[in-house]
C-alpha cells in the first residue's frame, strides 16, 4: 500500500502507444492545473534509476528520448518485467514516495498490474485515461516499429483493456486536443471543488 497519509485527491492513470503524446499531454495538463496542484509521476523514472545503478549507466540519459536509452530499452523492458515478476507494485510504490500534490498524473500506465495496484491503493480517485494516436501521427513523430519493443506487454499490455474513463485523440490537431484537455481540467477542477468547500468550512 502507499503512504495513506499524503493520499491523492485524484489519480489519472495514462497509458498509450509509444510516441503517442502521453507525456505531451501530461505536461499540457500540468501547465493548466500548475505544480502545486499536480504531480506528473513517470513509472520508468524509478525502473531506470534503479537500472541505470545496477548496469553502471547514466541515469540522466536514461530519461530522455536519446538513442542511448533506446540502446537499452529491450533489455530495460526484460530487466523490469524480472522485478514486477516477484513484487508487482514495486515501482508503483518508489513513484508515489512524497507526493504532496492532490492531483498526480501518472503518464506511463503500460499494465494491468500498475492499474490494479493504483485501484487497490486509492480506490475511487483513481482514474484511467486512454492516449491514442494514429500510426501516421506517430511515425511523424520519429516512430518506428521495433520488434522485442513495440510487440512487447510493456507496449501491448492495455491493448485491449476496455475500462478506461477517459480517451483522448492526440492525432496532431491541435485545436481538438486542447478542447479535450479543457473538458478533462474542468472534470479535475469537479471533483477538487468538495475539498475546498470543506477546507472554507472549518476555517469558518
Amino acid at each position: 500500500m502507499a503512504p495513506r497519509a499524503k493520499s491523492p485527491r485524484l489519480v489519472l492513470l495514462f497509458s498509450g502507444k509509444r510516441k503517442s503524446g502521453k507525456d505531451f499531454v501530461t505536461d499540457e495538463l500540468r501547465s493548466r492545473l500548475g505544480t502545486d496542484m499536480c504531480a506528473v509521476l513517470r513509472l520508468s523514472g524509478p525502473l531506470k534509476e534503479q537500472y541505470a545503478q545496477e548496469h553502471g549507466l547514466d541515469f540522466q540519459r536514461l530519461l530522455d528520448a536519446s538513442s542511448y536509452k533506446e540502446a537499452f530499452r529491450q533489455d530495460m523492458i526484460r530487466w523490469g518485467e524480472e522485478k514486477r515478476k516477484v513484487d508487482p507494485g514495486f515501482f508503483c510504490r518508489k513513484v508515489v514516495e512524497g507526493v504532496p500534490q492532490p492531483v498526480w498524473l501518472v503518464s506511463d500506465a503500460r499494465r494491468m498490474s500498475d492499474i490494479q495496484w493504483f485501484q487497490s491503493s486509492f480506490g475511487d480517485v483513481t482514474q484511467l485515461v486512454r492516449v491514442v494516436a494514429s500510426e501516421e501521427s506517430r511515425q511523424q513523430r520519429g516512430w518506428v516499429f521495433t520488434a522485442g519493443v513495440d510487440d512487447a506487454e510493456s507496449e501491448c499490455g492495455l491493448d485491449h483493456y476496455g475500462a478506461f474513463d477517459w480517451v483522448i485523440e492526440n492525432h496532431g490537431e491541435d485545436q481538438k486536443l486542447g478542447q479535450q484537455l479543457g473538458k478533462l481540467v474542468d472534470f479535475i477542477h469537479s471533483k477538487l471543488q468538495p475539498s475546498v468547500c470543506e477546507d472554507q468550512a472549518e476555517r469558518s
